[in-house]
C-alpha cells in the first residue's frame, strides 16, 4: 500500500468529518468533542487547525483519503496529532503517515498525547521514536469523564 501526505484540500474536510464520527475511533481518541456529530463544532475545530497548525496534511493510501496528520502549537511545545480511518487500523498507515510527517518537520522536541488505554496509538508513537515522559488526567469529552493520558516526547535527533 502506498501512503503519502499532501496539503489539505477543502474537499478533504467532509471526509475527515465522516471519519471523526466513527464511534470506536471517537472512543479511542477520547479527547475529541462530546458530540462528534455537532457540525458547527467540527467546522470550528477545523478552522482552528488550519489557522494554528504548523503543518496540516491529508493522509492518502493508494490514492484514497484515509485521514489527516498535523503539527501544531508554539515553538518548543509543538505537538503531533493524527486521525486514521478505522478501516485502515493495524495496517501500518498511521505509522507510515507519522514517519512522513516527522521527516517533513525536523524540529525537535515534538510532543504527543494519547489516552492511556489507546494501545494502537501508543504503539505507533513508540515505533516513531516517541518516549513516555509523563502521565496525567484530563477530561475526555468523547467519554464524558476524566481519564488517564500518556504524554510522550520525540527529542532532538
Amino acid at each position: 500500500m502506498e501512503i503519502a501526505l499532501r496539503a489539505v484540500r477543502d474537499s478533504d474536510v467532509p471526509v475527515f468529518g465522516r471519519l471523526m464520527t466513527d464511534p470506536e475511533a471517537v472512543r479511542m481518541a477520547a479527547f475529541g468533542p462530546e458530540d462528534p456529530h455537532d457540525r458547527a463544532a467540527f467546522t470550528a475545530h477545523w478552522e482552528r487547525l488550519r489557522d494554528c497548525s504548523e503543518v496540516l496534511r491529508t493522509v492518502v493510501a493508494d490514492g484514497e483519503v484515509v485521514g489527516n496528520a498535523a503539527v501544531y502549537g508554539v515553538a518548543g511545545e509543538r505537538e503531533v496529532t493524527y486521525w486514521i480511518d478505522r478501516a485502515y487500523w493495524g495496517r501500518g498507515v498511521a505509522t507510515a503517515a507519522l514517519r512522513a510527517l516527522l521527516a517533513e518537520v525536523t524540529e525537535r522536541p515534538l510532543y504527543a498525547r494519547a489516552a492511556a488505554d489507546n494501545a494502537g496509538s501508543l504503539r505507533v508513537l513508540r515505533k516513531c521514536g516517541f518516549c513516555e515522559t509523563a502521565r496525567a488526567r484530563g477530561y475526555a469529552g468523547a467519554r464524558g469523564r476524566e481519564i488517564e493520558e500518556v504524554v510522550l516526547v520525540l527529542g532532538a535527533s
